[in-house]
C-alpha cells in the first residue's frame, strides 16, 4: 500500500506565503506524476499544479507566477510553493502522486493524500 502525507497548510493573510509537502511511502516502485489539486467549499476539486518525473510543470492559470512546484525524487516528496495568497485560494488542498507500487505493475495507480486546509484571510 502507498500513502501519501500532506503538511504545511494554515492561516495566512493575503499577499502571505505557504509551502505544502507531501511525502509519498509505502510499496513503491517509481512514481511518474506528481500534483496539487485543491477544493473550494461548494466547488469541484480542481488541478492547481502538476510535475512529471522529469521535471516538467504544469500550473492552473490562476496561480500562474505565485505558485510553485517542485519534488525530490530521493525523497518521494512534492512540494508546493505559494507566495502572493488570495482569498480565493482558500481550499483543502490534495496531493497526487501516479505510483508503479511493485515491478510487475505496468500502469500506475493513482493516490491521494487525505488533504490539508489553507485559508487565506485577514
Amino acid at each position: 500500500q502507498v500513502q501519501l502525507v500532506e503538511s504545511g497548510g494554515g492561516l495566512v493573510q493575503p499577499g502571505g506565503s505557504l509551502r505544502l509537502s507531501c511525502a509519498a511511502s509505502g510499496s513503491i516502485f517509481s512514481i511518474n506524476a506528481m500534483g496539487w489539486y485543491r477544493q473550494a467549499p461548494g466547488k469541484q476539486r480542481e488541478l492547481v499544479a502538476a510535475i512529471s518525473s522529469g521535471g516538467s510543470t504544469n500550473y492552473a492559470d490562476s496561480v500562474k507566477g505565485r505558485f510553485t512546484i517542485s519534488r525530490d525524487n530521493a525523497k518521494n516528496t512534492v512540494y508546493l510553493q505559494m507566495n502572493s495568497l488570495k482569498p480565493e485560494d482558500t481550499a483543502i488542498y490534495y496531493c497526487n502522486a501516479l505510483v508503479r507500487p511493485t515491478i510487475i505493475h505496468v500502469k500506475p495507480d493513482t493516490y491521494w493524500g487525505q488533504g490539508t486546509q489553507v485559508t487565506v484571510s485577514s
